[in-house]
């Protein structure tokens, strides 16, 4: 299982990758194993702010739906459109062009407050 050390995760199987006050979002390694075969993608909550914890969308496995929950508060700026043709690009490469929104971030604080890569490995493996 892959858990790159440069990136913050959370309970719910979010990565973060913040550039300044920008914060790159996807689904962990794990999430997507656990989920299997990744048919859509749905993200409804472009241009909107949302707090940490809030739903941003939703990940559609074969078997399953689940939630996507907003690492850091912020407003949404954008999409990875490829997803809309390949969302099995999640599945391939969950922490390169699988990622999910970007964010501009409202308390960058929040960031401290996430996972590293050992807690969550911990949090996966127990």
């Amino acid at each position: 299982m892959n858990i790159p050390a440069d990136l913050k995760y959370t309970k719910d199987h979010e990565w973060v990758k913040l550039e300044g006050t920008t914060a790159i979002i996807g689904i962990t390694d794990f999430a997507q194993s656990e989920l299997g075969d990744i048919v859509y993608v749905e993200v409804e909550t472009l241009d909107e702010s949302l707090d940490q914890d809030e739903v941003f969308g939703t990940v559609e496995a074969v078997k399953t739906v689940s939630d996507l929950f907003l690492p850091m508060s912020g407003k949404i700026i954008e999409l990875n459109e490829d997803l809309d043709q390949e969302p099995e690009l999640v599945n391939s490469d969950p922490y390169g062009k699988g990622w999910m929104i970007k964010v501009e971030v409202s308390d960058p604080s929040q960031y401290d407050g996430l996972l590293d890569a050992g807690a969550y490995e911990e949090l996966v493996s127990a």
